[in-house]
């Protein structure tokens, strides 16, 4: 590898990604291991469909910046859903090496490693992306949520944020009774909640939506926040936005197949955990400003209305949050059970209980 590679890489690893997450994360001069005669080139596919605005912006951004910042000595060769394997099936495929690598959505996996969901997030719990942070990073969820995946021959690189939790709706909710027959899309811990709240959650995939909605299967669907619900064109048919978002931050996740992890050398290693950080926090100014962009949009060129939610439907789903985060951590000891200590812990810190 020439001089001007290995200041280049310093370079990234010293100052650009450094100064992209700040002072959490700062890290010393890596190694650097020696040149190969051709790039590492690894398929990593997304739940995100191609075409929505996120896709190239943040998915697709976040390769260029890996091959970047590795002198293209470690390309990404990004894929869309179903492309190399059904969005069901990721988690398999990297642990088999299928694919090499997944920009992919945890609460999919949550029956197979039941910590998952928390690095999704739960309802009512973070306000802000540095609150998320320090939960998996200062706090040290994430490196129990690693062991977990470490156990299925996957490496947990890291959560990305994709915003806050809308509810998209064809009827409003204004205080916590009108969850209540409430028929909402939801996956994961998140429809746990909703069925506290008394609501009937349904399973539906992304693809689905927008005719749920149009139809009334559904009353109402969340996928991530309002910029990220308008790139499955939800504007279109329904009447409400719901606000206060649910949670501030929930989370995707970049996996890798363990075996092409180890594979790497400690300054590669060490880019890609870089630009995870930098990838979520460009991910989450990323959609929070479209999301106000967006809601603009949904009055003025939809005749759309924004419902300001009460306080005591955060509050209602605090309680039920942390209800649903004991039932998992009973389920799962080795994991949940820890990371469901180390919430409570948050919760009191930050005063939310």
């Amino acid at each position: 590898m020439s001089s001007e590679k290995n200041m280049s890489r310093r370079k990234f690893l010293g100052v650009g990604a450094g100064a992209a997450v700040g002072a959490a994360a700062s890290f010393g001069a890596p190694a650097v291991i020696a040149s190969r005669n051709s790039p590492i080139r690894w398929r990593m596919q997304t739940h995100w469909p191609q075409g929505t605005w996120y896709y190239d912006a943040i998915f697709q951004k976040m390769a260029d910046e890996i091959k970047e910042a590795t002198n293209g000595e470690l390309e990404i060769q990004t894929h869309r859903p179903g492309s190399v394997v059904s969005t069901g099936d990721t988690l398999r495929a990297v642990q088999r090496g299928t694919l090499d690598s997944a920009f992919t959505w945890p609460s999919y996996w949550i029956g197979q490693i039941p910590v998952a969901g928390h690095l999704n997030g739960n309802l009512a719990t973070w306000e802000s992306h540095e609150e998320m942070h320090f939960f998996f990073y200062e706090m040290g969820a994430l490196d129990i949520i690693r062991e977990a995946y470490a156990e299925r021959g996957v490496y947990q690189l890291g959560p990305y944020s994709s915003a806050g939790i809308a509810i998209y709706a064809n009827k409003p909710i204004r205080t916590a009774s009108d969850f209540r027959g409430f028929n909402i899309r939801s996956t994961g811990t998140a429809g746990r909640v909703f069925e506290k709240m008394g609501a009937a959650p349904v399973s539906i995939s992304g693809e689905e939506l927008y005719q749920a909605l149009q139809t009334g299967v559904v009353d109402g669907v969340h996928w991530g926040g309002v910029a990220a619900g308008w790139g499955m064109n939800l504007q279109e048919v329904n009447d409400y936005i719901m606000r206060p978002d649910l949670v501030a931050h929930t989370n995707g996740e970049v996996i890798i197949n363990m075996d092409k992890w180890n594979e790497l050398g400690s300054d590669h290693k060490q880019v890609l955990e870089s630009v995870i950080r930098a990838t979520s926090i460009n991910s989450s100014a990323q959609f929070s400003y479209h999301d106000h962009k967006r809601m603009e949009d949904f009055v003025n060129d939809y005749d759309g209305e924004i419902i300001q939610m009460d306080d005591s439907v955060i509050e209602e789903m605090r309680h039920h949050s942390m209800a649903v985060v004991d039932e998992v951590s009973e389920q799962d000891r080795n994991y949940s059970a820890k990371v469901g200590a180390l919430l409570h812990e948050f919760m009191e810190l930050t005063g939310k209980v």
